[in-house]
């Protein structure tokens, strides 16, 4: 007979047995490398353009990563490029590495924040070459350290010096040929195998007043260019002219000054710079679009400087705000749609113009499909730059500053309909406590608002809803052209803008000297302007903050629309509340299904069934995802990779870092 205590003991021996096979089976379970059956027989692709195509539909055919499969995805290579900075340092500017890479030729090439261009193993990660172009990291630049992206170029006559291209564009205004084999410079390219894009565009008040940020474009063997210009400080900045120069030469073939045509213009012509071109016009500082086919190159510009009063524009505001395609051969003007007349409020066009075809009454028409800050998106006729979708002319707010004029309409779309809401009232005034809610609805209540477009006014704080920083940003939608949809994400937050009569803008300044004040010189007034948040940084609207939305392009309706990112790693403490927050970087879809996506402001990359929205799988990420993910498949015994930049974004605020990573199945 078993005594009483000894049967204990066998128990809790047993007892221990079990709990630890149980404890090894769950480390097996959890730790133990994953082995999912890859599939071989889809189809393969590269990367070959920003956008992945010259029209950025950011769509790629590939199928191996599936709804199914994609909660398998692990890390596969990490690189990391040496490049950032937070602006404490030696380096004045902070880094954002906002890249996408692209895949030409069995490599992927990929800018750094410091503007160096980096090829890349694919499968491997492991470097190639590095050219470093020297930028002056000393100095502080407009839209501080980054680079979106590299072109590749190849010669079609297989002949010549360096017959295949990398194009790049720098923080200081450099465009530069880079050998894609050797990364040396293409010395018969310009001068050295640079061109100065700033001589002839005036000169700059400071260092970095005039840079260039986005990829060029190549449409044949034209370099299309563009700039990004500090458009607040000054009445005659530097103009804002799109440049095309033959591939192999460097010799420019044409130039598109974005002044008026002189039947538009208003009032005095605005100053010309030592060239010729108009100072303080719209620029192009987002990405081109290209079609080679119908010899049209689509550029989404900026608005006239500066960006919150236009009393002294003069007509100049012809061209901003606008899609405007072009020859690319010859730079001539075919048509021009404008998203926003007379824009007071920094709404410029912030993406590149996605090319599809959509269906309408049984037929494949081609279009433009334009994104903006307001979260309107115009469907346009590719060929004609009519809309596609219905635009309406709606009457909106009127301003009552001296010497202003506003438009007394805006155009609507009608479908799609707003992707973000355009009205807002104290009421809607969000806190995390009763005291928050409070917080929020008196700083509303305390701020003049007549809905979206109401202009600036004189010491009296108006609210800018959507602010000027999204809806869409310069990551621009993607589209899947079989299912006919197309992927947006939004940011949802609100601003406070304020006209400062020139007298009292030192005062200001010395009361508030980290408040942010444009001096809009050549104005009578600067602009202050700040983000609507509480005391606690949060947003005083209510969430979502960001979203993730499909459009089904057949009819312009809204499949779906869910909130996108969480606020752990911008709450007072890290809270994995699916708010929804601001985001940086665009979308890309799959032919299997699937949307990849980092861009929100936690650290996290994510995939999405494009039918549902629903989330299936997520990568924590050693630093901020401010960017557009990109994928690739090398051949048929190889498999997708799935890579994004994870550096962070110093204005953002989300951590910074230098990693670029790669993810595919185990």
């Amino acid at each position: 007979m078993t005594k009483p205590g000894r049967a204990k003991a066998t128990t809790a021996r047993v007892l221990a047995r079990v709990l630890i096979f149980m404890a090894v089976a769950y480390g097996a379970w959890k730790f133990w490398p994953v082995h999912v059956r890859v599939a071989m027989d889809g189809p393969t692709a590269t990367w070959p353009d920003y956008g992945n195509d010259k029209g950025g539909s950011r769509y790629s055919p590939l199928t191996q990563i599936t709804p199914a499969n994609v909660k398998y995805l692990k890390k596969a290579w990490e690189y990391h490029t040496g490049d950032m900075s937070d602006g404490e340092g030696v380096v004045e500017a902070e880094s954002a590495f906002e890249a996408t890479p692209i895949l030409n030729d069995g490599r992927l090439y990929v800018p750094s924040p410091f503007n160096k261009v980096i090829a890349l193993d694919p499968e491997t990660g492991k470097e190639i070459w590095k050219f470093d172009p020297k930028l002056d990291l000393t100095q502080r630049y407009a839209n501080q350290l980054t680079s979106r992206g590299v072109v590749y170029w190849e010669d079609s006559t297989g002949g010549g010096e360096h017959p295949k291209r990398i194009f790049t564009a720098t923080c200081d205004g450099r465009l530069i040929a880079i050998d894609a084999v050797t990364g040396t410079l293409c010395e018969n390219f310009g001068t050295n195998g640079m061109i100065d894009l700033k001589a002839g565009v005036g000169k700059e008040k400071w260092i970095g007043e005039y840079s260039v940020t986005s990829p060029p474009a190549v449409a044949h063997n034209v370099v299309i260019v563009g700039s990004a210009v500090s458009d607040n400080h000054r009445t005659d900045a530097p103009s804002g002219v799109v440049r095309g120069y033959n591939a192999r030469s460097g010799a420019l073939i044409w130039a598109f000054d974005l002044a008026p045509p002189p039947d538009k213009q208003t009032g005095p012509q605005q100053p010309k710079s030592e060239a010729g071109y108009a100072l303080g016009t719209p620029n192009v500082w987002a990405q081109f679009s290209v079609d080679e086919e119908r010899d049209l190159v689509f550029m989404p510009t900026g608005n006239p400087a500066p960006d919150f009063y236009g009393g002294m524009r003069n007509g100049a505001d012809y061209y901003g705000s606008s899609v405007i395609a072009v020859r690319a051969f010859t730079g001539e003007v075919v048509w021009h749609f404008q998203t926003v007349h007379h824009d007071l409020w920094d709404y410029d066009v912030p993406c590149q113009p996605t090319l599809t075809n959509v269906v309408r009454d049984g037929k494949e028409i081609p279009v433009v499909i334009q994104s903006t800050k307001m979260g309107l998106i115009f469907v346009l006729h590719r060929e004609t730059g009519e809309p596609v979708f219905p635009v309406e002319e709606r009457k909106v707010p009127q301003s009552n500053v001296p010497g202003e004029t506003t438009s007394p309409t805006q155009p609507f779309p009608v479908a799609p309909p707003p992707i973000i809401p355009h009205t807002i009232s104290p009421e809607d005034g969000w806190g995390m406590t009763s005291s928050g809610k409070k917080e929020s609805r008196d700083k509303i209540a305390s701020l003049h608002f007549e809905g979206i477009y109401t202009p600036p006014r004189v010491n009296e704080p108006i609210l800018m809803y959507p602010g000027n920083a999204g809806g869409t940003n310069w990551g621009g939608v993607s589209v899947d052209p079989l299912r006919q949809t197309l992927i947006a994400n939004m940011s949802i937050v609100g601003f406070v803008v304020t006209l400062i009569p020139r007298d009292q803008v030192e005062a200001i300044k010395q009361k508030e000297p980290k408040a942010e004040i444009g001096p809009q010189h050549g104005t009578p007034y600067a602009a202050r302007r700040e983000t609507l948040l509480s005391s606690i940084q949060l947003p005083c609207n209510p969430p979502p903050w960001g979203t993730l939305t499909a459009v089904d392009l057949n009819n312009g309706s809204i499949k779906w629309q869910i909130p996108f990112g969480t606020v752990r790693d911008i709450a007072p403490v890290p809270l994995p509340i699916n708010y929804g927050v601001p985001n940086l970087g665009g979308p890309v879809t799959t032919a299997s299904g699937l949307i990849f996506i980092a861009a929100a402001l936690d650290n996290y990359i994510r995939a999405y069934d494009i039918e549902t929205g629903k989330e299936l799988w997520k990568g924590r990420l050693p630093a901020g995802g401010q960017a557009t993910p990109m994928t690739y498949r090398l051949r048929k015994d190889s498999k997708q990779f799935v890579v994004i930049a994870a550096g962070g974004h110093g204005r953002a605020g989300t951590k910074i870092g230098d990693s670029l990573i790669a993810y595919t199945l185990p």
